[in-house]
């Protein structure tokens, strides 16, 4: 999963889980995410996700967008990668990822490990008399 921070634009300080690729963002309602700042375009760029090559960034007819200040048409994302476009900036993080509970887990272990102790003692008791 992706974590998109809004920078700056109408929806600064707002944070975007993407959850699935590809992913649009524009002005127009199709998008995945709807972005209605200054300078942005109906359909802007699509973050895409492709196998051994990681995220990409596309953008989308001529739209204009910068990836660390440095105009793209095409890149590779980094964590950490801040992409400017229209009068919006936002930076592309890796989401936190959450763990599972392990606690139904480790108490069966323990109740195994129980069991195999108190059958070992039993044998031990079982085979002194």
């Amino acid at each position: 999963m992706v974590q998109l921070c809004i920078i700056s634009g109408k929806m600064a300080g707002d944070n975007l889980v993407v959850r699935h690729f590809p992913f649009s963002i524009g002005r127009a309602a199709e998008n995945d995410f709807c972005l209605d700042d200054d300078g942005v375009w109906d359909q802007h760029l699509r973050l895409g996700f492709q196998k051994g090559e990681g995220f990409t960034l596309q953008t989308v007819s001529d739209a204009f967008v910068a990836i660390n200040e440095q105009p793209q048409t095409l890149a590779r994302l980094r964590n950490g990668d801040i992409i400017s476009f229209g009068s919006s900036k936002i930076q592309f993080w890796l989401a936190p990822v959450e763990q599972k509970s392990l606690r139904l887990r480790e108490i069966g272990v323990w109740l195994l490990l129980a069991a195999i102790t108190g059958g070992q003692i039993f044998l031990l008791l079982h085979l002194l008399r």
